[in-house]
Formats: C-alpha cells, structure tokens, sequence
C-alpha cells in the first residue's frame, strides 16, 4: 500500500520513462509515488528468463541502447554501462549465383575493401563515408537538445547550421537523398532500414515518417551507436528503480489506475489501492491510455509494424559466404531481405493486406558481445542467443486471426535466413526444460496486449520531429508554460506525458522522462 494520501507527484506506470521521472523528482525533495500495473517495473525494457529451466536472461522487447543520454546516467548515478560492437551489420546477397555480402566494420580500410568487393569500386563507400559523415555532425547538435527545453524549428534550424543537410533530412522523403546518394540496391537498403524500424512507410512517403524514424536512429549519444546494454535492459531499469527508491520515491507494483481526475491545480488518481490525491500526475503510458484514464475522446489510432523474435542457439549457424565468421556476421545487425527494392516490395505486398513473401528483418546477437545474460554452463556449451526485428509487418494483418499469421510469418522469416545459412537455423536451436525449441514470437497485438502499446506501436504513436509544432512555434518558446516548453504538456496543465508518446519520445531514452520532471521542476 501507498505509504501516503496524498503527493507531490504521482507516476503512472513504472516504465524507464517513469522511473527517471520518479528519481529525478525524489531527489529533488519532492514525494512521489510511481504506480505500476504489472508485478514488475520496467515496461518493455526488462530482462526474462522466456525459457523454461534455462538460464538465460532475455531483453525480451527492447534490446539496444542509443537514445538514452549519459547525462541521465551520470545525474542519477546509476550502475548501468553499455558496450560497443566492434561490427555495425553484415547484409547477406546472391550475386551472379554466389553468396556473398556487405559486411561494414572492422576498421576503415576492411569496410573499404568489402564495399569495393561487393560493388566494383569505391564510389559507395566515399559516398558512405560522406553520408554518415554528415549524420553524425547533425548527431552532435541535434542530441544535446534533447534533454534542454524544446527549441522551435527556426531554433533547431540555426543549431544544425546545414541548409543542404536540414532540407534533405527534415523538408524531403528519404528515399530521395538515398537514390542521389547511393546507387547499390544493397547499400541503399541498409542505409533505408533506420527508417523502417517499427515503422510502416516507404522511402518516398510524403508524410516524411521515415524521415523521423531515421533521425532518431542516427543521432543516438551524438554519434548514433547502437550499444548493447551490459546485463541486458532488465540492468538499466533495475538500476533506474534502485535510484528512484534511494532517493526516497515509493514504487507499488500490481496497482493498476483505473481513472485520473484533475481540476487543473489537484488532481486524484484512482486505483485498486484507493483514490490518492496528487499537485501533478505524470503518464508513463501512451496517449491512448491517458485517454481513457481521463475519460476523454482517444487520439487517432496508432499502428505498429514489427514481429520480435527471441531465440537461444546451441551454436551459431554456419553462413554460406563462407568468407565472413559467423561471430563476427551475428555480432551486429544482420540484415535479412532488406535491399532497396525488397523493402518497397514488402511495403506494398503489406499495404496490399498481404503478409511479405520474403519478411525483411534483423537479427543481433547479444551474447557474442556481452555473455553476462547466460548461466555460466550455457557460456561453457557455446550457446548464444539471437534477437530478430521484423519489418514492415503492420498490426492490421494480424486482426483476423493473431495466432495463425503470426506462426506464418515466424516460419516465412526463418526461411528467407535459412537461404543465406549453410545449416537450418531449426537445427541451432536450444531447447527447454520441456523439450520445446527456445524461440518466441511476438506480433503488434502481442505487444498490444502485453504492454499497452498502442497497436503494437513501440513509439505509442508516430514519431515527431524534435521541436516545436511547426503549426505553433510560440510552444516551445520562452514565457510559455514549463509543459509545452519541455514538450510534455497535455490538455490538462497539471498532467504531463511523460512516456514514449511525449514529443522527443521513443525508444530506450528516458528523455520524456527527465523532460517531465524538468517541467514539474521549473515550475516550483
């Protein structure tokens, strides 16, 4: 039970999100109480042990980290640390009837020579170069504003002070600086596949939704490294809710709210343990479930687009490009189906209400990089675990029957791998105390209904650009209220969005929720 009736701020949902809110505010002197539906904290950022008997501890939703800024691990003092792999991806092709692949890392000059053997000569990999060249130099301006007030467009412009990058990245559809960029289908796909993650567009979608998929992709820690987290997700959220409890936050867990209340100055959350009264309630939860929790009409409907898949290998399968080790191919993400072309046909076959023939995905193997997350006898046997992302996959394919579909599109996905493997994947797989292959599929509906995605989507909702509404720009401006210039403000000014639906929302951040608790803080 709730140790008080009544707080300075309550937290619903006991997410990353909401955990920072809770430590930063606690360490501010201010009571909190986070309250959290599941037995559990952590929302989708948790480690699991999916398999029976077997001592593995999965990221079984989110598994990488790159938004999340150092500034929050060093203010909260968290035990937390991620790792570099030392290889960006690998992306399996046939050519001229013989395997072979684009496999980028390694050093400057391995890259080199595997662009130049996979494409003829060097123009892509100095286009590459100068590409990510420029992605990185947007990188270091636009992340460090992410945990300041949010600036307007003009502001964000002058800050990135590149005309020619702003229009191509913010003003134009991706797909036409990838086509004047680069000329390799496969390179233009790996390049495209930032901006497809759990994301159901094409390159040249006019709504530029693949535009802000991609920028958030590529601005990661002002360098766009994708890290993996040591200890899987499960250490960072146990991490963020040891801190919220040091400083004095109450954490109650199986508690869901049933209703939020405000007059605009008080409000009163109801939930299983009673009615507690709060200055300010932060939402940890999407706008849909904010919503409902308010009584009010919900937004448009959001839609997610992705399948995940965890899995646990006796070892790793042997590749059919037999020049490349398949520790080093699995140790960053490795693209399956995802050449230029095969994206927009996948798009199209989905739009079309058709699950794609050939699935794109990607796949990554944690272990490889951090073994931490396995019983030492699974380390000892050689055992790994792979983590796959499907794409371009959306919700409404899944709404006639989950189940069914979902098993189809699991095993039409591992056989568009299995075409590039030189041994069945199925012949990899561990098995459980039970005797049941270690692997788990989850579609948008799981999601849905697991978590409280919205759809499925991981974002809660589309994706904004990093500034003001472009239709308001006083939003973010000085003298406006500490809400709307944190990008956390809701319709009612003593509630505040603090999850992955605040603007500058999503992925593994906790940007909305240092936002929010910055909001709360601004304004005494």
């Amino acid at each position: 039970m709730p140790e008080r009736t009544s707080y300075d701020a309550v937290i619903v949902g006991g997410g990353h999100n909401g955990l920072v809110a809770a430590a930063y505010l606690a360490r501010a002197g201010r009571s909190v109480l986070v309250l959290e539906r599941l037995d559990h904290t952590g929302g989708a950022a948790v480690s699991t042990r999916a398999f029976a008997g077997v001592d593995a501890r999965l990221s079984r939703y989110s598994y990488l980290v790159s938004l999340l800024p150092p500034k929050i691990v060093r203010d909260l003092g968290l035990r937390f640390a991620v790792r570099k792999r030392t290889v960006s991806s690998y992306t399996p092709v046939v050519r001229d009837g013989r395997p072979t692949g684009l496999l980028v890392g390694g050093g400057e000059q391995r890259t080199r020579k595997a662009f130049a053997e996979l494409t003829g000569s060097d123009r892509e990999f100095d286009a590459w170069q100068r590409f990510y060249g420029t992605t990185q130099r947007l990188a270091e301006r636009v992340f460090p504003t992410l945990t300041e007030p949010l600036p307007t467009r003009a502001a964000l412009r002058a800050a990135v002070d590149d005309d020619a990058t702003w229009h191509a990245l913010f003003e134009r559809p991706l797909g036409e600086v990838v086509e004047e960029t680069f000329t390799d289908d496969l390179v233009r796909g790996v390049v495209l596949t930032d901006a497809l993650i759990g994301t159901f567009a094409t390159a040249h979608d006019p709504s530029l939704r693949q535009n802000r998929c991609f920028l958030y992709h590529v601005i990661g820690g002002g360098t766009g490294d994708w890290d993996v987290p040591i200890g899987g997700m499960g250490a960072l959220t146990d991490a963020l809710a040891d801190a919220a409890r040091r400083a004095g936050a109450e954490i109650v867990t199986d508690c869901p709210v049933t209703a939020i209340a405000t007059d605009g100055r008080t409000a009163e959350v109801s939930c299983d343990r009673g009615v507690i009264g709060a200055r300010r309630v932060l939402v940890n939860a999407s706008p849909r479930e904010l919503a409902r929790l308010l009584g009010e009409n919900p937004p448009a409907p959001a839609e997610g687009a992705q399948l995940k898949v965890n899995m646990l290998l006796t070892r790793l399968p042997r590749l059919r490009d037999t020049r490349v080790d398949p520790r080093e191919a699995f140790s960053g993400t490795f693209h399956i189906a995802e050449g230029y072309g095969q994206l927009e046909r996948s798009y199209q076959q989905a739009a079309s209400g058709e699950l794609p023939a050939s699935p794109p995905s990607e796949i990554y193997c944690h272990s490889l990089t951090d073994p931490s997350i396995l019983g030492a006898d699974l380390v000892r046997q050689g055992y790994q675990t792979l983590t796959l992302f499907g794409l371009h996959t959306p919700a409404r394919l899944f709404a006639a029957d989950n189940d069914t579909t979902r098993d189809r599109l699991l095993a039409a996905t591992l056989a568009e791998l299995d075409t590039h493997l030189a041994e069945p994947l199925a012949d990899c797989l561990a098995h459980d105390a039970e005797g049941r292959p270690c692997i788990e599929a989850r579609s948008p509906l799981d999601l849905d209904r697991e978590l409280g995605l919205p759809g499925g989507n991981i974002f809660h909702r589309e994706l904004a650009f990093p500034y003001a509404d472009e239709h308001d720009e006083s939003a973010g401006a000085a003298g406006t209220a500490a809400p709307a210039r944190w990008g956390v403000a809701t319709t009612h000014p003593n509630v505040l969005l603090c999850g992955a639906g605040a603007i500058r929302g999503g992925g593994v951040s906790g940007i909305p929720g240092h936002n929010a608790a910055m909001a709360v803080l601004e304004e005494g």
